[in-house]
């Protein structure tokens, strides 16, 4: 028989210690994503990993907003994020600071997520539109793409869902 862990049981930091606390080299940046409940559980996502900061870009939805705070639980408040008007000006924020561009996008010559070797370097992971994907401007000068192997009959994940697959993959065993 399983019994569910107590709030103080599961030992998280609070808001405060979270802002203080180490986090994973990465930015993820959303490139145009529409949906304010996406925007929310990315945001939810990366508070659980611990990830640098989120960028969002042109008419990516950004807090205070009642649908953004439904789905991220408080995270906007424990995650730090930045908008930017046009998404070139997140990623040259990124690279100035020594970030690798990797889009998350369906790509001709993308590494497999299977075959990222990530060694905790500084990595800004792009998501794109929910429809489009990322857009063409970030593809032209991204470091390289990373694809999600999928064997359904769809061609797609949710934004949301690629975010957490990804951000897994590259964060578990690391601490």
């Amino acid at each position: 028989m399983y019994i569910k862990k107590s709030i103080e049981e599961l030992e998280r930091p609070d808001a405060d210690e979270l802002k203080m606390a180490k986090k994973q080299p990465i930015l993820v940046i959303l490139d145009d994503v529409r949906s304010m409940h996406n925007v929310g559980s990315v945001f939810r996502t990366c508070d659980a990993f611990a990830i640098q900061a989120i960028y969002l870009c042109g008419y990516t939805p950004a807090p205070p907003h009642r649908d953004i705070h439904k789905t991220a639980l408080g995270a906007t408040e424990t995650v730090a994020w930045e908008h930017f008007a046009q998404n070139t000006d997140a990623i040259n924020k990124a690279k100035a600071a020594g970030y690798k561009i990797y889009a998350v996008e369906q790509a001709h010559n993308s590494i497999g997520l299977e075959q990222l070797q990530w060694t905790g370097e500084k990595t800004a992971l792009v998501f794109g539109n929910e429809v489009a994907g990322v857009s063409d401007a970030i593809l032209q000068v991204a470091d390289a793409c990373i694809e999600i192997p999928q064997w359904g009959s769809k061609h797609s994940l949710n934004i949301s869902v690629s975010a957490g697959v990804v951000l897994w993959e590259m964060v578990r065993g690391r601490k």
